[in-house]
């Protein structure tokens, strides 16, 4: 069993979930804030009380800080320095700073410790002979970005305890 400790030696695990909250965050914006003072953000003018909502979907998504942005490829985090703790504007899934989520590191230490479980106990197909290529992964945008369709796996366990 994969234990809490190992976590921090998953190196690929870190960067596979660093991937999935760049490409599909659990909220596509950030709770709105508002504006202390009069600014100007790369030529656009906010006026002091102007409510502001960063959307971190499409900070996910810019071809200027990510290449082939649309592709998931979690190797693009080998040597990386950028982290999920909003310290790089080009990776923000929790918000940063003093209004950052502040259940993050619980939430990254759960999902970690589940996807490690499930990963490490079972070997895992598609339904009816299905490929991976055949999955519809189009997503359905509110609140949060749901996929249009459930993803349906089946799980053999695997470990002889």
């Amino acid at each position: 069993m994969v234990e809490e400790s190992d976590l921090e030696n998953l190196e690929y695990l870190d960067m596979v979930v660093k991937e999935t909250l760049r490409l599909h965050p659990v909220a596509p914006l950030l709770i709105p804030h508002e504006s202390t003072e009069d600014c100007t953000v790369n030529g656009f003018y906010i006026p002091k009380n102007s409510r502001v909502i960063v959307n971190v979907w499409a900070i996910g998504r810019d071809t200027e800080s990510w290449s082939d942005p649309e592709i998931f490829f979690p190797e693009r985090f080998v040597g990386s320095s950028i982290d999920l703790r909003g310290h790089d504007f080009q990776l923000l899934p929790f918000g940063s700073g003093r209004r950052g989520c502040p259940g993050m590191q619980l939430g990254l230490t759960i999902v970690k410790q589940v996807i490690a479980q499930l990963v490490h106990c079972f070997d895992w197909e598609l339904p009816g002979g299905m490929l991976p290529t055949e999955l519809d992964l189009t997503e359905e945008f509110s609140l949060v970005t749901p996929k249009a369709k459930h993803l349906l796996a089946i799980p053999s366990y695997r470990l002889n305890i």
